[in-house]
């Protein structure tokens, strides 16, 4: 009689994160979320401080997030997280507003009845909390739609890639997210609603507009930055191995 090969028992290396690892992402993190602001200065003491850790994986972590373009890091100002020139961010938009087309385009081609239904569900959510004004639903409804377009879409090179762009944007754009998350809400529904309806063209015409439309709203805002800002978040590591 065959018998099935013994599985393999996993390594702990490759079910866990190394420090580097963990240091890394929360320093990714942070950076995406405000908590380190363009220009800013990454002191490997101070920040292996905060997180409780040696200078040895914060260093390593710099250099991986220099590699990203995230931080720059210089011989004698040390390491400072990246200035984005207004031309680089539009070039970050407009490669974004064309790959979010596509996934819009896979989407709405892979579109089945279980799906029309998850979208007719997120829409209902969506619109009770831009009813309410809920800003903290709608932004967390903001992932969950490219979350579904992603799954829809079942292209994980092209997901991979277009979610590094997202993070980025994120970034760049933080401060614009907060005050037209309604209007952000109206633009997701409208993509959502090409998608169920089997309108490929309209799908990937709205959702490349949806990203430019937040460019385009940063730009115009002019927001000034406020005198005395909140405290930031305390820095945070994510579960590591103890290497």
């Amino acid at each position: 009689m065959n018998t099935l090969p013994a599985r393999p028992v996993p390594k702990l290396g490759a079910t866990h994160l190394t420090l580097r690892q963990a240091v890394t992402d929360a320093l990714r993190q942070a950076i995406f979320s405000g908590r380190f602001r363009p220009g800013e200065r990454l002191v490997e003491e101070q920040v292996a401080t905060e997180l409780g850790v040696s200078r040895n994986p914060v260093g390593e972590a710099l250099r991986v997030l220099q590699a990203e373009g995230l931080v720059e890091i210089s011989p004698r100002r040390g390491a400072s997280v990246t200035k984005v020139s207004a031309e680089e961010a539009r070039e970050i938009v407009e490669l974004r507003a064309s790959l979010e087309g596509l996934c819009a385009r896979l989407a709405t081609r892979r579109c089945g009845e279980a799906e029309r239904e998850e979208i007719a569900e997120l829409i209902a959510r969506g619109e009770a909390a831009s009813a309410a004004d809920d800003g903290e639903t709608l932004a967390a409804l903001h992932t969950e739609v490219h979350d579904l377009m992603a799954r829809i879409g079942r292209n994980r090179h092209l997901n991979g890639f277009v979610q590094s762009l997202r993070d980025k944007t994120r970034w760049l754009y933080s401060t614009s997210l907060s005050w037209r998350a309604r209007q952000s809400w109206a633009e997701h529904a409208a993509i959502l609603r090409a998608v169920a309806e089997g309108d490929e063209e309209l799908a990937a015409l709205l959702a490349s507009r949806h990203v430019m439309s937040v460019g385009i709203s940063h730009a115009s805002a002019h927001e000034p930055v406020p005198d005395i800002a909140p405290a930031p978040p305390p820095l945070r590591l994510e579960a590591a191995s103890s290497r």
